[in-house]
């Protein structure tokens, strides 16, 4: 595996952001310095609540091949609650999205390389019934 993997590994598996301390935003994802306040950027790593709720969709009715997934699926951008807003799968039927419904984070698995090669996961997103 690729020393490339191993060292993002807390980001892939992690909904991690950036918070500054001087400014009050939150980054996703995660940055070194934050864009508003420059030289006076207090930046500190934050673990996100991973809720927020959806503002744009497409569903995607084609793909590659090798990109083994239920077709139709949806891609949203999701606005989280800190602020960010993150493009993700959401994973529920076409005909169950809707601007403006609230979703949570959930970890899933992505693809993997060959039939018995490294599986990859990540997070995705699913409808949140309890905070309609």
């Amino acid at each position: 595996m690729l020393p490339r993997f191993w060292r993002k590994i807390k980001y892939r598996y992690n909904l991690v952001g950036t918070y500054c301390e001087n400014c009050g935003t939150y980054y996703y994802p995660p940055r070194n310095l934050c864009p508003k306040c420059r030289r006076k950027s207090r930046i500190k790593e934050v673990q996100l609540s991973g809720k927020g709720k959806v503002i744009s969709y497409s569903i995607v009715h084609d793909a590659p091949e090798n990109f083994k997934m239920m077709k139709p699926y949806v891609v949203a951008l999701i606005q989280l609650d800190e602020g960010p807003v993150i493009t993700s799968q959401l994973v529920c039927k076409p005909e169950e999205v809707k601007i403006g419904m609230r979703v949570k984070a959930i970890f899933r698995k992505y693809g993997e390389e060959g039939e018995s090669g490294i599986i990859y996961y990540g997070t995705k997103f699913v409808p949140d019934e309890k905070i309609s």
